[in-house]
């Protein structure tokens, strides 16, 4: 893909990485010297030191091969002016970060992908990380639903069980999926099928409309893991 990318800071900077490392080219718009410097001597991209709110500048950044755009910058009113100008250019996606939840219906007016507060779900994460040891990794679904991976633990009440057992047991409710499993010695995950045989040690993602609550990690032997 083609992507532009706003802004080098705490959030673009990582993003440039990403973007570089998976093989897209990339074009970075950076209006502090430099920061820009820095990334054009880091990364294999073009960088422009420019203000990106300008026609000019998205123009010479080739917007018309842009197959995306991403606004990172830590100022709500300049990712909309992007958003706005990447609109009249028609960039096919157009992404920006959102940092005050005031501002969001102003982008959903635009037509553009968010992400809410960045910060805001950082510690978030971090906080969860520490709350809730068991958890590997989760995302949210709506306000309640998440997606979570967890391990199993030896003495877990599913370990040994089939899904259609864990199931005539009342171990798993009706709104919890297991919806993959990764098991030492195979190269990839497993898809559970009712038949299948839950292990210790499997690192399961599970799908939760309740969300991921002390009740639910119980099942997977992780007494520990309260709520703080």
């Amino acid at each position: 893909m083609y992507i532009i990318i706003v802004g080098a800071g705490d959030i673009g900077s990582p993003l440039i990485d990403i973007s570089t490392r998976s093989g897209n080219e990339v074009v970075v718009i950076e209006r502090d010297t430099e920061k820009a410097d820095e990334i054009a001597s880091e990364y294999d991209c073009m960088v422009l030191n420019a203000d990106a709110t300008t026609k000019e500048t998205l123009e010479d950044a080739g917007v018309e091969r842009a197959d995306a755009i991403i606004s990172t910058t830590d100022q709500d009113a300049t990712n909309v002016m992007v958003c706005l100008l990447a609109k009249e250019l028609e960039i096919p996606a157009i992404t920006s970060v959102v940092h005050s939840a005031e501002h969001m219906n102003l982008f959903h007016q635009i037509g553009v992908n968010t992400i809410e507060n960045p910060q805001q779900l950082i510690a978030e994460y971090l906080y969860r990380a520490v709350a809730r040891p068991a958890i590997v990794d989760y995302m949210q679904v709506g306000k309640k639903a998440e997606v979570f991976e967890i391990r199993v633990t030896e003495d877990a009440p599913v370990a040994g069980k089939t899904l259609t057992e864990a199931g005539d047991a009342n171990l798993l409710p009706d709104e919890v999926l297991i919806v993959a499993i990764e098991r030492e010695n195979q190269d990839k995950p497993l898809t559970p099928r009712g038949n299948t045989r839950i292990k210790a040690n499997d690192l399961l993602t599970v799908y939760s409309a309740r969300g991921a609550e002390p009740a639910l990690t119980d099942i997977f032997g992780h007494y520990e893991d309260k709520m703080m």
